[in-house]
């Protein structure tokens, strides 16, 4: 898969993709079908995805609490999977967000990336202050040449599937309502960084991550599957993982912490994405560190005999 971050210079062969336009935020079922139909739509042309770096709401209001469901690597990566060859990921700046509707379909869409068609869902829209919609889009492209399909929202029982009400079930502690509407399990994706080694004192060895700028699940203690990204222990493991403060050793920053079963190696360095299964339990406080061990303990047996489960 190829990234495009600049609609004025283009490559002629980056030219004339299909494309679906969002922020993809998470990359759920809905936003799957809209991808769907922009594959479905030409399928002789490369199968595109326009979007933004940073979310628009992040450039807007940068003082907002964390909200996204992944940054902008994981993106690329699933989008990667979903067969995805080009993904237009423009910079989002006040020139971006300057731009009329009329503007933004002329100079972006039509004259600086020569796409063949766009598909956009019922709710899009974009231009300086939101002005334009999807009706407007429909209008463009018929003035200027690329074909435009509009995808209906996406329901699952009975609610649309949307990144805010994935985000609602993660803040409450139900990732497998979360993996319904993404398609997938929510991942954390990220660096592994030095900790305080606790962990290791405790018979627990972790593997630290930082979730700053993602929204921050229900914290406490989850069941996870593991996806070591490189390095020399590249591979897929189970594992049990707590995200949160640490209020036991009246930790501040918030983390995730993982555990992985049957493992012996240092990561530090390496890249895991780490899918949240089932939420085992709150964070709580302890009388001693042998309680805490006690709890560990079961909360692994617990995660294996979930993971376990077909």
């Amino acid at each position: 898969m190829r990234i495009i971050r600049d609609y004025q210079f283009v490559e002629p062969e980056d030219r004339g993709a299909s494309v679906a336009i969002g922020n993809f935020d998470g990359v759920h079922i809905g936003h799957r079908s809209v991808i769907e139909l922009a594959r479905k739509a030409a399928p002789e042309a490369p199968l595109g995805v326009l979007t933004f770096e940073p979310h628009p709401r992040e450039f807007f209001a940068p003082e907002s609490p964390p909200f996204r469901l992944m940054r902008g690597g994981t993106r690329a990566h699933r989008l990667q999977k979903l067969g995805v060859e080009k993904l237009y990921e423009l910079p989002f700046n006040a020139a971006l967000a300057g731009l009329s509707p009329e503007e933004f379909a002329r100079n972006v869409i039509c004259d600086g990336l020569g796409l063949a068609h766009v598909v956009v869902g019922a709710d899009f829209c974009f231009g300086k202050g939101r002005s334009g919609d999807a009706d407007d889009m429909v209008r463009f492209g018929r003035e200027m040449g690329f074909g435009i399909t509009i995808a209906p929202l996406m329901e699952r029982s009975e609610n649309v599937v949307s990144s805010t009400a994935i985000r609602t079930a993660l803040s409450e502690g139900r990732p497998r309502d979360a993996a319904t509407m993404l398609g997938h399990w929510h991942r954390i994706e990220g660096v592994v960084i030095g900790g305080e080694q606790r962990g290791r004192e405790l018979g627990f060895p972790t593997a630290n991550m930082s979730i700053e700028g993602l929204h921050q699940p229900k914290f406490g203690v989850y069941a996870v599957l593991v996806d070591v990204l490189d390095g020399p222990h590249q591979g897929s493991y189970h594992g049990a993982a707590s995200v949160g403060t640490r209020p036991m050793f009246k930790g501040e920053q918030p983390n995730i912490e993982t555990f992985l079963f049957d493992f012996s190696g240092d990561l530090y360095g390496a890249t895991l994405s780490v899918g949240l299964v089932d939420f085992l339990r709150p964070e709580m406080t302890f009388d001693g560190v042998d309680a805490l061990v006690r709890q560990m303990q079961d909360d692994c047996a617990r995660a294996r005999d979930i993971l376990a489960a077909p």
